[in-house]
């Protein structure tokens, strides 16, 4: 049993980039998830100025702290039918990661490698248009410094459809492609529980969008569907005992 984990920016972006992969590799192994931003707080500034250096009533306080829970409480559901149990909220401020001190993202990060052990950790892609993406890969990849007796042994990006997709230019580069044809049923179940964060299509975060992106990366690796991952660093090693199964 290899263990893994999962740092994503958001609650939803795990499923968005890897929900196939999640349920295949839940079967055989430890994974463990942590969620950097809240995903909700950002949305406080509609028709203003996105920050959190500005004053905000006592309503709008309260009605997001109870939107975070909600957001927390669709994660946990959706992650249950994944078979995932294991993961973490940081609630850190929603796309302004670029307001913490950054030392302060690595090191939560470092805590969850030292306690979990881990020897694969997936994230985002560093070319993502969203700036929490960015600096989750940042950090992950600044946390998986290659020093002795580290237990990382290798690093994957995910792909996050509307943010990895419309930064310009367009730089994800996939070399592994997981077939996820027994997969994508339950991938979309699971990104159902989100439920104010699904779009009606033509939104690339629709669910018709997302089985989409799944067969056409399909199309482009022999599968029926797929998600797409770039191999960012690795020991071979791990890769081969790796069971995907």
């Amino acid at each position: 049993m290899t263990k893994i984990l999962i740092v994503s920016a958001h609650p939803d972006d795990e499923i968005i980039g890897m929900g196939g992969m999640i349920k295949k590799l839940s079967k055989n192994h430890d994974i463990q998830i942590l969620f950097l931003a809240d995903g909700i707080t950002a949305r406080k500034s509609i028709g203003h100025v996105n920050s959190t250096r500005y004053e905000i009533s006592k309503d709008m306080e309260e009605k997001m702290k109870k939107e975070v829970e909600i957001r927390k409480k669709h994660a946990k559901n959706a992650l249950k039918i994944l078979g995932i149990s294991n993961m973490k909220f940081l609630d850190l401020p929603d796309n302004e990661l670029d307001t913490v001190p950054f030392l302060k993202i690595v090191k939560a990060v470092e805590k969850e490698i030292q306690s979990s052990k881990c020897k694969i950790i997936f994230t985002h892609h560093h070319n993502d248009l969203n700036i929490d993406h960015r600096i989750a890969y940042e950090a992950s990849i600044t946390a998986n410094r290659p020093i002795f007796n580290s237990s990382v042994k290798t690093l994957i990006s995910f792909e996050a459809i509307s943010s990895t997709d419309w930064r310009k230019p367009y730089k994800f580069n996939p070399n592994l492609f997981v077939d996820i044809s027994k997969e994508l049923t339950t991938k979309m179940k699971s990104m159902k529980e989100y439920k104010n964060e699904i779009q009606q299509f033509a939104h690339p975060r629709s669910i018709k969008a997302l089985e989409a992106n799944a067969i056409r990366w399909g199309s482009l690796s022999g599968y029926k569907a797929a998600e797409a991952f770039e191999i960012i660093t690795s020991r071979m090693d791990d890769l081969k005992n790796l069971s995907l199964g």
